[in-house]
């Protein structure tokens, strides 16, 4: 099998309802906060992927609204496509072999950088957090045409 020109990942901006935001540590890059996320796996969808990806890491479960932005990483030809995600229910509790840590954070501008060292992943977490508006995400079947699920990336 050829290797993938492309490794496509999501990753979830997550808030509670105090308005904290969800963040992990992992193992490889502990240097760092993050907002959840992962590789998506042959076949599967990226909004059931951040999904997948949110519950796997930190036991919560979420609701993707829409997409916040799409970005590149040439040195490792990895997609990341980072969502806006509501929290749906569940306590933190990490995957210990892959998540040092991970908590709900009160995460603005002005105290971003004592958690997010790694300025792309503060990039796409303040674009997240700043974002009035999504990327509206489909997911279809094609042949016949039928359209299996729509994130309108409307935020309320």
């Amino acid at each position: 099998m050829n290797e993938p020109k492309h490794i496509i990942a999501v990753a979830a901006y997550v808030a509670n309802e105090n308005g904290e935001v969800l963040l992990v540590k992992t193992h490889w890059r502990s240097d760092t906060w993050e907002i959840p996320g992962g590789q998506v796996e042959a076949g599967e969808p990226l909004d059931q992927a951040v999904c997948r990806e949110v519950l796997e890491e930190t036991g919560i479960e979420i609701r993707p609204i829409g997409i916040t932005g799409v970005y590149y990483n040439e040195t490792k030809r990895v997609v990341a496509v980072v969502f806006k995600a509501a929290y749906v229910k569940g306590e933190i509790k990490v995957q210990p072999e892959e998540i040092k840590e991970a908590k709900f954070v009160e995460l603005d501008e002005t105290n971003i950088d004592e958690y997010i060292t790694r300025p792309h992943f503060k990039s796409r977490t303040l674009d997240a957090m700043k974002a009035k508006h999504c990327i509206p995400y489909e997911t279809w079947k094609v042949r016949p045409n039928q359209l299996i699920r729509r994130l309108d990336g409307i935020i309320h």
